[in-house]
């Protein structure tokens, strides 16, 4: 149990370390991370990141000010605001996860090809119940 918590504390550190060198927050790389391939409402971003109605308005002003989301109308009914992210955002999470996934890959390099996919699937079933993987 305490290795799996002080792998946690690495991961949580490079996650903090890499938003700091691109000024974002682990809450923000979240957001992009749910956001990166799909438009979702307010609603649906506040609930994957278990976040209230003026938290998840907070994040999401502060990234639109910074011109990495943009809010927009749903087509399937006009009361609903989806966010998506911008080109700008895009290269954000380009770069971010370029660098996030070789720092990670820095970590597990002591595994074998074998023992890499095997973590992976192991973690991937971990996480399965909380709809994470």
């Amino acid at each position: 149990m305490d290795s799996l918590i002080q792998l946690s504390f690495h991961v949580h550190g490079i996650l903090n370390r890499v938003g700091g060198d691109y000024d974002v927050s682990i809450i923000q790389i979240r957001l992009f991370g749910i956001l990166r391939d799909r438009e979702l409402s307010m609603l649906q971003l506040a609930q994957y990141l278990d976040l209230d109605k003026s938290s998840i308005t907070g994040l999401i002003d502060r990234a639109e000010r910074r011109g990495l989301v943009e809010r927009i109308s749903s087509i399937d009914d006009r009361r609903v605001i989806n966010v998506r992210v911008t080109p700008e955002g895009q290269k954000i999470i380009h770069l971010v996860s370029s660098e996030i996934e070789r720092q990670i890959k820095t970590i597990t390099e002591i595994l074998d090809g074998n023992e890499r996919s095997q973590f992976t699937a192991i973690a991937s079933k971990i996480l399965i119940p909380y709809g994470k993987q």
